[in-house]
């Protein structure tokens, strides 16, 4: 069994999916968040605010932690799922892994879940955010093509070996 490893780049790709609400949703999230802090930083200096002592540097901060808490929601764009004959590429916030057609059992939807499971040996699994219910249909077809092409390359491996 081959440990899961990033992703090289060279794979050909049957699948590519990306979640459609979750990166709007994102997005939208992350400009309130500046504009916020922005606001603030320029409102802190004002004389009726209470403190006496701030300077330009302590707006400057305030709009610095504004723009790290944007890049941390902006991490939500990310998610991707990937299906192809080297296996299934999942990723997800931070990374991504590629887990080869022998060491995947299957992509299952959780009943109170938001979003799908790669399900591997050992009762083991990892979230894909990519595949949400809020996608909707979306999110349904998405699932289909996975197990229309896991069907194939189960197909495949099993042949070939």
């Amino acid at each position: 069994m081959n440990a899961p490893g990033p992703a090289s780049g060279d794979e050909v790709w049957d699948l590519v999916y990306r979640p459609h609400r979750m990166p709007m949703y994102a997005v939208a999230a992350a400009v309130v968040v500046l504009i916020i802090h922005i606001v603030f930083g320029v409102l802190l200096t004002i004389s009726d605010t209470g403190p006496r002592n701030i300077g330009t540097s302590d707006q400057a901060a305030i709009v610095i932690i504004g723009v790290v808490i944007c890049g941390a929601i902006l991490l939500f764009t990310r998610p991707r799922l990937r299906v192809g004959p080297a296996g299934v590429a999942v990723r997800n916030l931070a990374t991504e892994r590629v887990f080869d057609w022998d060491t995947v059992v299957g992509l299952t939807y959780p009943d109170r879940g938001f979003g799908a499971q790669l399900e591997l040996p050992a009762d083991e699994h990892v979230p894909v955010l990519a595949v949400q219910a809020g996608d909707g249909d979306r999110a349904v077809e998405a699932m289909n093509r996975y197990r229309e092409l896991e069907e194939r390359y189960r197909a495949a491996r099993g042949s070939a070996a």
